[in-house]
């Protein structure tokens, strides 16, 4: 809600889930807005906004969650620090974390792939699967050897 500050925001879906304040807190803090909690969403840039949504979403500890493409537009530093909290959260909280992702970079820190192609299932690995699978350098590589049927029997 762009009128509410950060904090208001969590808050309010922190109370959702029967949370109070610090958990707000904690859920801004882990997607490193910590020191923006009393700025309004308005007055945000867009890749603070899409951290105040991530922390709406993670201030009730769900057992799944369904990011779209959760880092683009992000700086390279806190891409990574945003798949570390995404790690986390799997780790230590036992949440299972489904990414859609055009970015097969960013599909290297997931556990398994599911690639798709036109709706249809094309391949289900884990990145390092789907490497020695094709025989390509990188995921990009192997995405497309696997469409244009280049996968070595």
């Amino acid at each position: 809600y762009p009128d509410l500050t950060a904090l208001q925001n969590v808050r309010y879906y922190a109370t959702l889930h029967g949370h109070g304040r610090t958990a707000a807190l904690d859920a801004l803090a882990r997607v490193d807005l910590a020191d923006e909690t009393g700025r309004l969403v308005r007055a945000m840039s867009g890749g603070q906004v899409n951290r105040v949504s991530l922390a709406c979403a993670l201030v009730g500890r769900p057992r799944l969650l369904l990011l779209d493409e959760p880092t683009v537009g992000l700086d390279p530093v806190l891409r990574r620090d945003l798949w570390a909290l995404f790690r986390t959260e799997a780790d230590e909280y036992g949440t299972t974390i489904v990414v859609s992702s055009h970015v097969l970079d960013e599909a290297a820190h997931c556990d398994r792939l599911l690639l798709l192609r036109s709706g249809q299932l094309i391949a289900e690995d884990t990145p390092a699967g789907l490497l020695t699978a094709t025989g390509a350098g990188n995921l990009d590589d192997a995405f497309l050897d696997l469409v244009n049927g280049q996968v070595p029997a």
